[in-house]
């Protein structure tokens, strides 16, 4: 089926085609035709192949896997940096949320979580490390430390669902600030491992204490895959 010969580019007729495809036809992580059979399909050049796909992959509807083929890209989760649980967030955007318990136990607190806590050097705290879908597929690796004082019993709970949620009603705790840090770094690797995206992979990384009135209750760091979760927020004067 040759494109027509119009003022509309043939790239952009192709884009077009390109975009239906992805949008109608192929689910999140679905692999595109080669562009060989573009080509021989729509009987184009490998350039107007390339330069359809790639205006497609700069907004964001593809995404390209050296020596595998180009896939469309999964839904972002878009946040508004606001204090949420994952689940709540989740949630509200019309997702799925579900978590994979990796570690869940009291020992010694590190130094960087046991001086955000509060804690002597050495002191105990709870740790916890999951993973995070939204809709079945990997969007974070959470590792949180929590104050040993203010939420004893939380290894005894399912920790699958908010932890936000569990603290505030099992223990009092209800989280109502934190003090967070975000910044970009390539996927270490066993968080590339385990958010599928390979060591060194573009990641947003997340440093947040959050506390309960004046008493520090959560220490985490946050790994979320850049390709399907994004930050939006108002500025104002």
């Amino acid at each position: 089926m040759p494109l027509l010969n119009s003022q509309v580019p043939k790239h952009e007729q192709l884009r077009s085609i390109i975009l239906r495809l992805a949008q109608d036809e192929l689910s999140p992580g679905g692999r595109l035709p080669s562009e060989r059979s573009l080509m021989d399909e729509f009987e184009v050049s490998r350039i107007t192949v390339r330069a359809a796909i790639g205006r497609l992959v700069a907004e964001g509807h593809l995404v390209r896997v050296p020596g595998k083929g180009t896939f469309v890209a999964d839904a972002t989760v878009q946040s508004t940096l606001h204090l949420a649980s994952f689940t709540q967030e989740m949630e509200a955007q019309g997702h799925t949320p579900s978590t994979v318990v990796l570690i869940a136990e009291r020992t010694t607190a590190p130094p960087e979580s046991a001086r955000a806590l509060g804690l002597a050097a050495g002191a105990e705290g709870i740790h916890l490390r999951r993973l995070r879908l939204a809709d079945g597929r990997p969007v974070s690796v959470d590792d949180a430390w929590y104050s040993a004082e203010y939420a004893a019993g939380l290894l005894d709970l399912d920790l699958s669902g908010s932890v936000y949620a569990a603290l505030a009603t099992q223990f009092g705790c209800q989280i109502d600030r934190a003090r967070q840090t975000v910044r970009a770094e390539g996927a270490p690797a066993d968080v590339g491992v385990l958010l599928g995206t390979g060591t060194g992979a573009p990641v947003l990384v997340f440093d947040r204490t959050s506390s309960s009135g004046e008493r520090a209750i959560e220490h985490t760091r946050s790994w979320y895959r850049s390709d399907r979760y994004s930050l939006g927020m108002e500025v104002r004067l």
